[in-house]
Formats: C-alpha cells, sequence, structure tokens
C-alpha cells in the first residue's frame, strides 16, 4: 500500500512539472529592451528574440554606445535580419537628462555594430515616443510586463517620471548597469549609469524592486576563443553575425589586456530568463550624481542601515542605526559557464 502510494505521489508530481512546462511554453514572458545598440546590446537581443520564453513585444532605442538616430537604425537592422518586424522598435530620447552624450564607438566600432555592415531593414520603426510606448505597454499589459534596460536609464526614468504607477504595474525591471566593487569607465562608475546619473538615481528610487545586473558581474562572465569556435561552427544570417559581432569584440577587449570579452548586456537577459543564473543580495542602492571623482558611481548599502548621527552641542554622536529599505536585488556572481552555453546554443538555434 505505501509503495502504491508512493507511486500516486511520484506520478502526480510528473503530471504537474510537465503541465508547467506546458503552461511555460505555451505563455511567454513579454519583454520591453530598452538599449543603445551596440555589440553586446546586439548579442543581448538575439538571445532574446530567440528564446521561447520571451515574447519580445518592443525595443525602444535610448543614445549610449552610438547616438540615437545610428541606434535605431542598429535595432531596425538586427529585428529584420532575425525576421521580427513583428517586434516594435521605437526611439526614445535624444540625450541624458542632465549632460552631454558620450558615445563608445571607441568598443563597439564606427555603426555600433563591429563596423558589419547589415542589409538595410525591412522593418519601420514605430512613431510612439520610447517612453510613453513603455508606459502604453505596462497599462495594456498589467503585471506581465519585464523591463530590460541595457543601455543608459534615460528613456526609462523618462516613463516612470511621467506615470508612477508603472512602478506597481510591471512584473520585474532587470538592469544591466552599475557595480558594487568599482567602475569600468574609471575608478567609480560602470558606464551606463555614468552616461545618466539622474536617470539612474530616478530609476533605483521609484519604488520597484530593480534587478542589478552590474559590469562586476559582467566581467566575470567573458566570451573566450573557446565560445567563439562554437558560434562559428555553424552558420545561418544571425549566428554568422553574433560571430562577426563576438570576434570583433573579443579582438578589441584581447587588445586591452582581457583574457575574454565581458558579456554585459546579455548576461542581464540571461538572468532575465534564469533568475537561477545569478547570485543576489538585497541592497539600497542610490546614484551619485555630484561627486568629483565618484558621478554616477552606484553606491550600494551592504549593511542595511546608516549609523544615525544626532548633534550634541558642538559634536555629533552615534545614537544607533536607520534602517534602509531595500530597492534593489544586486548580482554578486553568475553562473558564467552555464550562461554561455545557454547563450551560444540559443544563437546557434539549437
Amino acid at each position: 500500500m505505501k509503495q502504491l502510494r508512493a507511486a500516486s505521489i511520484l506520478l502526480s508530481f510528473f503530471i504537474l512539472a510537465f503541465q508547467t512546462n506546458a503552461l511555460a511554453q505555451a505563455a511567454p514572458r513579454r519583454v520591453i529592451i530598452d538599449t543603445d545598440p551596440g555589440t553586446d546590446d546586439v548579442m543581448a537581443i538575439v538571445l532574446a528574440l530567440n528564446s521561447p520564453e520571451f515574447e519580445v513585444e518592443a525595443l525602444t532605442v535610448v543614445p549610449g554606445n552610438v547616438d540615437s538616430q545610428q541606434g535605431l537604425e542598429n535595432a531596425l537592422k538586427i529585428v529584420s535580419l532575425a525576421g521580427r518586424c513583428d517586434v516594435v522598435v521605437a526611439r526614445g530620447a535624444q540625450h541624458p537628462l542632465n549632460q552631454k552624450l558620450i558615445t563608445a564607438q571607441f568598443w563597439h566600432g564606427k555603426n555600433g555594430l563591429a563596423n558589419v555592415e547589415l542589409p538595410p531593414s525591412k522593418c519601420k520603426a514605430d512613431p510612439r515616443f520610447g517612453p510613453d510606448l513603455i508606459i502604453e505597454m505596462i497599462h495594456k499589459y498589467p503585471h506581465e510586463i519585464t523591463l530590460i534596460p541595457v543601455g543608459p536609464l534615460t528613456n526609462i526614468a523618462l516613463a516612470v517620471s511621467k506615470d508612477p504607477s508603472i512602478a506597481t504595474l510591471v512584473k520585474d525591471i532587470v538592469i544591466m548597469g552599475g557595480s558594487i566593487s568599482g567602475g569600468n569607465v574609471n575608478g567609480a562608475a560602470e558606464a551606463n549609469i555614468y552616461n545618466d546619473p539622474e536617470a539612474a538615481q530616478i530609476v533605483f528610487n521609484a519604488g520597484w524592486m530593480v534587478t542589478m545586473v552590474g559590469s562586476d558581474v559582467g566581467e566575470r562572465t567573458l566570451i573566450t576563443r573557446k565560445y567563439l569556435a562554437e558560434l562559428q561552427s555553424s552558420h545561418g544570417p544571425q549566428s554568422d553575425f553574433i560571430a562577426q559581432i563576438a570576434e570583433f569584440y573579443l579582438n578589441r577587449s584581447e587588445k586591452s589586456g582581457y583574457s575574454g570579452a565581458a558579456m554585459y548586456d546579455p548576461l542581464a537577459v540571461g538572468i532575465a530568463l534564469d533568475p537561477t543564473l545569478g547570485t543576489f543580495k538585497e541592497m539600497h542602492v542610490d546614484v551619485e550624481t555630484k561627486g568629483e571623482f565618484t558621478r554616477g558611481e552606484t553606491v550600494a548599502n551592504r549593511m542595511g542601515s546608516n549609523e544615525n548621527n544626532v548633534l550634541h552641542g558642538d559634536h555629533y554622536e552615534i545614537e544607533g542605526v536607520i534602517e534602509l529599505k531595500p530597492n534593489a536585488r544586486v548580482c554578486l556572481a553568475s553562473d558564467a559557464d552555464r550562461f554561455l552555453q545557454l547563450f551560444v546554443s540559443r544563437v546557434r538555434g539549437k
């Protein structure tokens, strides 16, 4: 009797697992990718477009690696290459909120696509303004949209400033940006946050829980010659293009002394696909907007509190601590090999 009961429980478990898997396949998660299409951005976009777990509703373009016009052209060419003109592509902000744009052709090539020239796009841009499109889609699909910003946070800041209610209506927001152990632009700041610190401060304090996949983790998640060879071993329009992008990116990184190329943006998409690829800790994160040497730094409070300093005469005394509410799930580490295997297999269409 006990064996029969155990067998029945096991059978029920397998039926439930099968139903859950079938449901997951039948109902992919809706995502909007906010992007400044450079080399690692397009790798992230192609990963998302080739992942059945996702329904990519839109790409909204923000200036960063390249200017807004080049970014829009790049995004349209990517969805065209993938045969996905059903994906809405919309231009967003033209410049950061409070500073001049800093572009990064040094790392991404003159056109942002490793100087690879793709055919003209068969897809057309949507006339809506990117932040307005984000607001509209979140209200259309409440609690269903995952935002994946992989560029400066200008568009997201404009959207949540115009309509703060979207912070409670998104399913999740997974950003590529920041770091808790030094920057990649300078000693303090990561590039996406550095390119619009005011926007980042708005986003981190908008009332949602930000999943932060920083440059410090991206720089420990490296595409190497081994994975490049795997990409080059099978051929198709997307895999050939991504292999060219990866080779350019890898060559550029190796010339700068790195053993591989950091998979910044693709890792953020990977974490959104499968959170078990990362290790996380909830923290309160603020963004430095004024420091001479630290503008753009993501300041993560790992203790969860600040000392409470109270004035007594001519000096302050510590009187306990002030607890801080976490606003970010900070990625501390990644399962790099498992992620890279996922990335290569999806790009190859396996």
